[in-house]
């Protein structure tokens, strides 16, 4: 009969020990550390309790049946008396704890051992209700403590460890904090608040009212139309010219790409010039130009141009042809390639470049045309650049230029062979100090010696410069210097050298208006024969800007040329008054 009730007692369904004590997963040595010495503490304190329940159930009859099963016990049984007996398979009393099975039954006699034991542990969870609210700020301080401090080891058990073995024992397997648990503080109510992006102060621009240009795949384009009307005392710049109301139309553009390594750089230009009243004078002309630059390896640069342009012969040239009604239109194919190589300071630079001029017919007065095919030709250059970078703002240099100029006819319609063997040699200075002052200039010497041994070469001093300075923000004052090689056809001339420069200033006298002015002056050369002409010209204007898009623009200008050969002074007065578009 005992047998079969122990069985029964096994057999019957009870809440596992570990769900009492709320355990998940591994418990930790600390943990089964801090229990052994709570018991034995708590053995020591309930000692008495024990004795006296040991010598109760000794004095008891021996024949005495101690049911195990539920509800065997007596209805007055006190569930707190230290003599009451519980089994490790009974389930735990009723307490505050919800987490307790309520639906347990009354726990049967048993041994004292246990039953101490077991009344011990209900009445540490009674505490441990009272103390828990008391004890959560205490022991998140000291868990956040051994979280963050590396040398706290799980052997390391304090006085406060010991007192609340009971606490430890619950909460020694939730979850762990998480490593940045330290930096999450409370925000401060009294902090200021960070002012929205969109509310802070913008940056000023350079200039309010530049054009802003028009995104196109990954180049920005800035095109810019002017039209007005231009009253001039001379239509056409001529010794012959005449006053005349004149209509203006003025086309330009520029394409910058936004690559992060190369770059690529697009300019054109068109100028539509038209009689209102006065002097005939029907001019179009334009020009466009492209440049690439691309990084090569092994410190290797390599630039490309190539560009196009179309202008009919100026009425002051040597070469223009008097008593027509339109002038021969020259048009002019060129492009370059250059290859740019840095050794240390020393920086060289080859430079091979092809310019092909080919004429139009002229329109004589009678309806006729004469042909201009004997003018045709074309120029082939080699330059070598050398030069030392004293220091980055300083960089002089010499060039060796060789070249030959081929004309399509061999033989010119007057007889005369009009190819050439071009050979130059030029040192300068390069400056770079950023916008202050940047460009270059250089002085040497140019000869072009035509293959026809009666007619003589066509060489002096050339001077070239491109130069801008910036004195103070807002004001920018530009020299330009060039020096060009004019071959003629007409009979038993060799041709000329032009010399033209141009000093330029420019200022910004509000955000919206813009003042400038030029001075030029043009020195002709003839080869062969004692003439020479000189060019003064002088011009002044003003740009008032309505809005970024928009603005007013004048100019007033004057021109001389002074010669010592027959019929070819002139001069002319012009002022212009136009509006200017943007985008």
């Amino acid at each position: 009969m005992l047998l079969a009730t122990s069985m029964f007692a096994l057999l019957r369904p009870a809440p596992l020990h570990a769900q009492e004590t709320e355990l998940r997963g591994e418990v930790s040595e600390s943990a089964i550390l801090s229990g052994q010495q709570r018991k034995a503490r708590q053995l020591a304190l309930n000692g008495q309790a024990q004795q006296q329940a040991t010598a109760a159930q000794d004095n008891a009859p021996a024949s005495t049946y101690l049911p195990a099963s539920a509800g065997a016990v007596p209805d007055d049984t006190d569930a707190n008396d230290a003599t009451t007996i519980g089994s490790v398979f009974d389930p735990p009393a009723a307490t505050d704890d919800t987490s307790a099975d309520t639906a347990a039954s009354p726990k049967p006699r048993r041994r004292p051992s246990t039953a101490g034991q077991n009344a011990a542990e209900k009445e540490k969870a009674k505490d441990k209700d009272k103390d828990k609210t008391a004890d959560k700020s205490k022991k998140k301080k000291k868990d956040t403590a051994k979280a963050t401090d590396p040398t706290t080891t799980a052997s390391a058990v304090t006085a406060d460890d010991t007192d609340n073995a009971g606490t430890d024992q619950e909460t020694a397997n939730r979850r762990a904090l998480t490593i940045d648990s330290a930096d999450r503080q409370e925000l401060d109510p009294g902090a200021e608040r960070t002012a929205a992006i969109e509310g802070q102060k913008k940056k000023t621009e350079d200039d309010p009212f530049a054009a802003p240009g028009v995104k196109w795949g990954s180049f920005v384009i800035r095109p810019t139309i002017e039209q007005g009307l231009t009253a001039t005392s001379n239509g056409d710049s001529s010794s012959a010219g005449t006053s005349a109301l004149l209509s203006e139309t003025a086309l330009r553009f520029s394409a910058a790409s936004d690559w992060r390594e190369n770059s690529a750089t697009i300019d054109g230009s068109g100028l539509f010039r038209e009689t209102v009243s006065g002097y005939p004078v029907h001019n179009e002309q334009g020009r466009i130009e492209g440049q690439l630059n691309v990084d090569l390896d092994n410190e290797l640069r390599a630039i490309a141009k190539l560009g196009y342009e179309a202008v009919p012969e100026s009425a002051s040239s040597p070469d223009a042809i008097a008593g027509v009604s339109k002038q021969p239109l020259r048009q002019t194919v060129d492009g370059s390639l250059g290859i740019e190589k840095h050794v240390g300071k020393m920086q060289y630079t080859l430079t091979g470049a092809v310019s092909h001029d080919f004429y139009g017919d002229a329109e004589l007065s009678d309806g006729t045309s004469l042909s201009q095919k004997d003018r045709d030709s074309t120029l082939y250059t080699a330059t070598l650049r050398t030069g030392y970078e004293i220091s980055p703002a300083l960089t002089p240099f010499t060039e060796i230029e060789v070249g030959r100029r081929a004309y399509d006819q061999r033989i010119d319609n007057e007889g005369f062979e009009r190819s050439s063997t071009r050979l130059g040699a030029r040192a300068g200075l390069q400056l770079d100090m950023g916008e202050k002052l940047s460009g270059e200039f250089s002085a040497g010497w140019l000869r072009e010696a035509i293959d026809d041994k009666n007619l003589g070469a066509i060489s002096g001093a050339t001077v070239n410069a491109d130069l801008k300075w910036s004195p103070e923000r807002g004001t920018t004052i530009g020299l330009t210097g060039k020096t060009t090689v004019e071959p003629t056809t007409s009979s038993g001339e060799s041709g000329d050298i032009l010399y033209s420069g141009r000093l330029t200033g420019e200022r910004k006298i509000r955000a919206n208006l813009t003042g400038n002015a030029a001075l030029g002056l043009d020195w002709r050369d003839y080869t062969g024969i004692d003439g020479h002409d000189r060019v003064l010209s002088a011009e002044a204007g003003l740009t008032w800007w309505l809005n970024r898009y928009a603005g007013l623009t004048t100019r007033v200008r004057t021109e001389k040329l002074t010669s010592n050969l027959p019929g070819r002074d002139y001069t002319a007065n012009s002022i212009y008054l136009g509006v200017k578009v943007q985008r």
